[in-house]
């Protein structure tokens, strides 16, 4: 099977944008030509690639070429890059990273990154314990993940934990306290999304349902500020904690395991954002 590049950059453009006629504007041709391109893939390989709906999204057989296209592309900037002698190309670099992670620790790799050039980070929001989706679909070629077994083609390493502490604000914490701990059941909670079971989990252990009031912040820092504000407890990263918050009960936490997951590629660019990772990680994450 011959796969032409031009057809692959145009399934890359539709799974970035969405639409045929986005496609077209990031490639610089018309949205015929798109069309043309995935009509030709997909008679060749005899199966649809592209899902033709609101957003365009790749089929499973448009996911494993999306996988390829992706590697390809990296390498093709990687060597135009080398070629122009560091002055003429960019590198794309789709990865995947949960909310507390980039509020937090991942802003020291961030902070590296600007330094490069030529190096376009696109980062994917996604709770830790479904980014690896994002790694098999082909979207991102690297993740920071939950998860520890490697995804088919990716290498894993562990980079350590983050951990987590129940906390509220002293004054909410003062109104629901009975006896020498909170009233779990009746304390008003906050969590990130319907993906954030680190609340439920917490109550569950102690025998405690869902309480009457539950509230929804899907952003990290305001999510802390939700309970800063004495909106309800919730379950911190200890990067956050600050006079603003108390813990609830003396040492209970949570640890969550933080993995690093990305493409095995001889890339000199995800070698070296690999590296970076991982002393942000060593620098925050407990081992």
């Amino acid at each position: 099977m011959d796969l032409v590049p031009a057809q692959l950059a145009a399934l890359v453009a539709i799974a970035d944008h969405g639409t045929f006629e986005a496609a077209a504007r990031e490639l610089h041709v018309t949205p015929s030509a798109i069309s043309q391109r995935i009509r030709a893939l997909e008679s060749q390989l005899g199966r649809v690639v592209v899902q033709r709906t609101a957003p365009c999204r790749p089929t499973a057989e448009g996911q494993v070429l999306l996988r390829l296209a992706r590697q390809v592309r990296l390498l093709h900037d990687e060597v135009d890059d080398a070629l122009a002698h560091g002055g003429a190309g960019t590198v794309d670099l789709p990865l995947a990273v949960n909310a507390d992670s980039l509020a937090t620790w991942f802003r020291g790799v961030l902070g590296e990154v600007a330094t490069w050039g030529g190096v376009a980070l696109r980062v994917h929001v996604e709770d830790q314990a479904f980014s690896t989706g994002l790694l098999r679909s082909g979207d991102v070629l690297a993740a920071v993940t939950s998860e520890p077994t490697a995804v088919q083609g990716c290498s894993v390493e562990r980079l350590g934990s983050l951990r987590y502490v129940p906390a509220a604000a002293p004054v909410l914490a003062e109104r629901w306290r009975r006896g020498r701990g909170p009233d779990w059941a009746a304390m008003p909670v906050v969590v990130f999304n319907e993906k954030d079971t680190l609340q439920h989990d917490v109550l569950a252990a102690r025998g405690v349902g869902e309480p009457p009031v539950v509230h929804r912040v899907p952003t990290s820092a305001d999510f802390a500020e939700a309970v800063r504000l004495g909106l309800g407890w919730g379950m911190i990263p200890e990067p956050q904690l600050d006079d603003g918050l108390v813990p609830l009960v003396g040492r209970l936490h949570v640890d969550v395991d933080l993995h690093w997951q990305r493409w095995r590629l001889d890339s000199p660019v995800l070698d070296r954002l690999t590296g970076v990772v991982r002393r942000a990680a060593r620098r925050t994450l407990r081992a």
